[in-house]
């Protein structure tokens, strides 16, 4: 929607220079240098149709008339009407360069005034080639010829383009000349070129305010402009009020006028941020502020999306119930959220007349607290702690999903038949085009709660006391949106039938003050309802969303007032919205305790919620053990009831690990450990797939024999926590006597909980399943697999220490499979190298890029070292150059393996280079031979490290010298000891099962 209106806004942006362009091509259309031979002459004679001479051409290019005349005397006079190839005349060309006194000498001649009537290539005349070029001046003189030579309807004459002299005069910034040509041609007003463009048009958008005031004076002046806009959109745009205004005044019409894409001129005024504008409509037309575009974006949505405040406030000033609402169901501060504008949402929070938006849901069943809490960002971090302080705000509301902000079948009753809302009250239809003035003030009175202006008018007219604005509002709702109570019960005195109306959202103005949390003024509306017999049945009312008073009053918080309308009108706990909501379900949620308990001894009081919950769910939600205590005692039926994910409140109790609210359900009824819903997931598997042990425990505790097998696959709770790593439980099962025979249970495919356990590769899982005494690891699926060849099957993780780790254990709890296991990982080997091989480029190329990369370091570091030697260099004369420590033998041992690992690492380097890239077997020798080299190389840089060190050092500090050279020398042991940790942790974990001949593959 606010992209929508931002296109817009760019091409109204773009619209100058298109002009400009538009400008420089007529320029450029009307070259003399043109070769297009088209001739296109009113009362031209066929002897006038040749080539114009060239003395002629280049006196009238330069301007030199008396040259001119002497052309006439040497040929025949018709030389004057001859042309040029583009089909300009002499006085084109002139016209073109601005000549104006060879014009004016041209036009003295005899029969001259065929030239002013001759028309180019282009379509244009010497007027419009004098007007495109800019020569004012000389464009007056020669409208003047045209008026003398009674030719005024060449005036009107456009070009190829449909642009008339007006046309251009405005488009090239003239503004006089444009006067001048209206007031001798007022009929140029009405043209409109092939873009759609008026001169009307072009004056607003060049800011000409004179101009388009002299063209507002014509009647049938044209006003659009392209793209669908019109003179009004382009004053917007330009954000001049005096045009928009005089607009305004002479074509009302123009301001609902919508563009290509159903856009106002005063949807551009809110969008840019124009209060100016936007306020010189609405004291125009009030009812300009109810308008929505094609989209049903209304404008406090644009307005929103953009975060103009000041809009938003002005326009709630002239509107005070101006729509808030898109089609989409996304409210102003939905919009605000959305487009992080942090400042709108603190305005609406503080704003009595957006008041009852916040808690409203859009399409997805989102409130502007879902979608803010969605965003980690400064800006709406900030947007969720102001919305968390208001008062009215429900945190408990849940979305389309089932989730709060918070995020820690369906029963249903007849719905109850469409309530009457009383009489009809006659008054404009909503989005009317205005009110006449006494209806005006009539709500202008019920924004201000003016009583005595109230009492004024309804002496002057009692019907005035029933107008409405074009949103269906009267004034009792509009006094009720301000909370003014005075007023709304001298309204109510004067004609009581105002109870019962309702605006074009189904509000009536009970619903009205409950919203916009005037609790005082709602329960005296209340009370008026149930005094007036007739009007009773208005309490019932429900909005568009299907909410009535009692729910707005929950939601908001509202305790004492929704008790009063439970007193008042017991039928409104039977009602529940278009999310399916009940009132007691919304008390549960805001654990209003009081009024659910009125509720509950309502006996058919609506019990329903949104995705299929009921108010069971909801306390167990909340984790309420009174509430739900109460309700299995009023309503026990519901704990077997089922939401939309198939979960009855006994489930969610158990997913939620709400172990007291499960030992009420079951104390109450112990029946309910055994159901077994149509998802086919018995208590204990919902506990298993989330681990929650103390859920389990105080289910046995209860029902000895609750099930625990699963319909879908015949999964047991044992299964369930396998295949979701849930280890407590696992543990659990296999130390419980009550399940101690789901061990070795198979489900529908045959396969036990170690089949699933090893497809996994859970070292852990299969260990505690082994250690415990009644397990048969040779149980066979239905496929013919023991639990130790399912790990053929998972050969894709062969290559890792869990499934090595898994074959292992499954070896040491039987060895009398070892045959069947070397077969299995003798096949298994084979899988895996087959599909190595059909990798080995990409596996040769990964390690040679790393292996090269330390070997050149390795390199780099031993070839330095071997010219910044230890002590240096001897500067005697018998011994220069020579080391001074060459003779000591920690000197010798660094030199040495200084050589041998410079050698060594230089030597992997050029292996890489040589590499066969897609030979797998050389992949393999690569592979082993490097890691040896690479090994030496790395024990002769920490013993060269070392030794250069401690030759230098021993002399005077030995013991920091030996300090230092312990930890470097052991460096390759503690790196052989950390690098292979997981495989020596395994070996001593398994001691004589470990087979280190099953790790090649890792």
């Amino acid at each position: 929607m606010a992209d929508q209106v931002a296109s817009q806004v760019l091409e109204l942006a773009h619209m100058d220079s298109a002009m400009s362009n538009t400008s420089s091509a007529l320029a450029s259309a009307a070259n003399v240098v043109s070769e297009v031979p088209l001739i296109t002459r009113s009362r031209s004679s066929s002897s006038r149709g040749a080539l114009m001479d060239g003395g002629l051409l280049e006196a009238a290019t330069s301007g030199d008339a008396k040259s001119m005349k002497q052309q006439l005397a040497l040929h025949d006079p018709a030389v004057l009407f001859r042309t040029t190839p583009q089909g300009n005349t002499c006085l084109h060309i002139a016209s073109i360069h601005g000549h104006e006194e060879f014009c004016k000498n041209v036009l003295t001649l005899e029969n001259s005034q065929e030239l002013l009537s001759a028309v180019n290539g282009d379509g244009e005349t010497p007027l419009l080639t004098a007007v495109a070029r800019g020569h004012a001046s000389l464009a007056s003189f020669l409208l003047r010829s045209y008026r003398a030579e009674h030719l005024s309807e060449m005036i009107l004459k456009e070009d190829k383009r449909g642009c008339n002299v007006l046309h251009h005069a405005i488009r090239g910034g003239h503004r006089e000349l444009a006067l001048q040509l209206i007031e001798e041609k007022p009929a140029l007003s009405k043209h409109v070129n092939k873009y759609d463009e008026s001169p009307m048009f072009m004056a607003a958008i060049r800011n000409f305010t004179d101009v388009v005031k002299k063209l507002l004076n014509i009647f049938d002046a044209a006003r659009t402009g392209p793209f669908g806009f019109n003179a009004l959109h382009a004053a917007v745009r330009n954000s001049n009020p005096e045009i928009a205004k005089a607009i305004i005044a002479r074509h009302v019409p123009l301001m609902r006028q919508e563009n290509n894409n159903h856009l106002t001129p005063i949807h551009l005024a809110v969008s840019d941020g124009n209060v100016e504008m936007v306020s010189a409509m609405l004291e125009q037309d009030q009812s300009l502020g109810y308008l929505s575009y094609e989209s049903g974006s209304p404008l406090l949505c644009v307005a929103a999306s953009k975060g103009h405040v000041g809009i938003a406030q002005e326009l709630l000033k002239h509107c005070p119930d101006a729509p808030y609402c898109d089609a989409t169901g996304s409210t102003c501060l939905h919009e605000a959220v959305l487009s992080g504008q942090a400042e709108f949402v603190e305005f609406i929070m503080a704003s009595q007349q957006l008041r009852q938006i916040v808690n409203m849901l859009n399409g997805e069943r989102e409130t502007a607290l879902h979608l803010a809490v969605k965003k980690s960002d400064k800006i709406h971090k900030k947007m969720v702690a102001a919305l968390r302080l208001h008062q009215d705000i429900d945190d408990t509301v849940l979305n389309g999903n089932g989730i709060t902000v918070l995020q820690d079948g369906v029963h249903k009753v007849n719905p109850l038949n469409p309530i009457a809302a009383g009489p009809v009250i006659t008054g404009p239809l909503p989005g009317e085009p205005g009110m006449d003035d006494r209806r005006l003030q009539v709500l202008e009175a019920a924004t201000s709660g003016n009583g005595d202006l109230l009492r004024h008018l309804f002496r002057l007219d009692p019907v005035l006391l029933l107008s409405r604005n074009p949103h269906g509002n009267t004034c009792l709702h509009i006094a009720s949106m301000h909370g003014h109570e005075r007023f709304c019960k001298d309204a109510i005195a004067l004609n009581s039938s105002l109870l019962a109306a309702v605006n074009i959202d189904d509000e009536t103005p009970l619903l009205i003050a409950v919203t916009s949390g005037h609790v005082a003024l709602a329960s005296a509306l209340l009370v008026c309802c149930h005094e007036e017999e007739q009007l009773g049945r208005a309490i019932l009312k429900q909005d568009k969303q299907g909410c009535n008073a009692l729910h707005h009053a929950i939601r908001s918080g509202h305790g004492k007032l929704a008790l009063e309308l439970i007193e008042e009108e017991p039928g409104l706990s039977q009602a529940w919205n278009n999310s399916n909501e009940s009132p007691m379900f919304m008390a549960v949620r805001r654990d209003l305790t009081v009024v659910f308990e009125k509720l509950l001894g309502i006996p058919f009081s609506a019990h329903c919620g949104t995705r299929g919950y009921n108010v069971l769910h909801a306390a167990v939600g909340n984790g309420n053990p009174d509430m739900v205590r109460r309700i299995m005692v009023a309503r026990p039926w519901l704990a077997r009831e089922e939401d939309l994910s198939r979960k009855t409140p006994v489930h969610t109790a158990a997913y939620e690990n709400k172990i007291d609210i499960l030992r009420l359900f079951l104390e109450e009824d112990r029946s309910l450990g055994y159901l077994n819903p149509t998802s086919g997931d018995p208590l204990l598997c919902t506990a298993a797939f989330v681990g929650h042990v103390g859920i389990a425990q105080e289910l046995l505790k209860h029902c000895r024999d609750a099930p625990f097998r699963t319909r879908a696959n015949g999964w047991t709770c044992l299964h369930t926590a396998v295949y979701h790593d849930q280890m407590e439980f696992a543990k659990f099962v296999l130390r419980s006597q009550k399940l101690r025979k789901l061990i070795n249970m198979q489900d529908k495919s045959g396969e036990t909980a170690l089949h699933l356990a090893v497809r996994k590769c859970n070292p852990k899982m299969v260990d505690a399943l082994l250690h415990h005494r009644d397990i048969d690891i040779t149980v066979l699926s239905r496929s013919g697999q023991t639990a130790t060849w399912v790990l053929f099957n998972t050969s894709d993780e062969a290559k890792t220490l869990n499934w090595n780790e898994v074959y292992m254990l499954m070896l040491k709890a039987d060895p009398k499979i070892a045959t069947s296991t070397d077969n299995l990982h003798g096949a298994v080997m084979d899988e895996v190298t087959n599909a190595l091989r059909k990798d080995a480029k990409a596996l040769t190329e990964k390690y040679t890029n790393n292996t090269s990369l330390v070997a050149i370091l390795i390199a780099t570091i031993t070839f330095a070292a071997a010219f910044t030697l230890p002590g240096g260099y001897s500067s005697n004369a018998d011994n220069e150059g020579y080391p001074i420590m060459a003779r000591k033998v920690a000197f010798q041992a660094f030199l040495i393996s200084d050589t041998l690992a410079m050698c060594s690492s230089l030597a992997v380097a050029f292996i890489c280079i040589i590499a066969k890239w897609e030979d797998f077997e050389f992949l393999l020798h690569y592979r082993s031979f490097t890691k040896k080299l690479m090994w030496f190389a790395y024990m002769g840089t920490t013993i060269a490290f070392s030794t250069g060190l401690y030759t230098v050092l021993a002399p005077r500090l030995l013991w920091l010298a030996v300090a230092v050279c312990v930890p470097t020398v052991l460096l390759p042991i503690f790196t052989m000891l950390l690098g292979e940790w997981p495989i020596w942790k395994l070996r001593i974990q398994l001691r004589q099962n470990f087979k280190s001949g099953l790790l090649d593959m890792v």
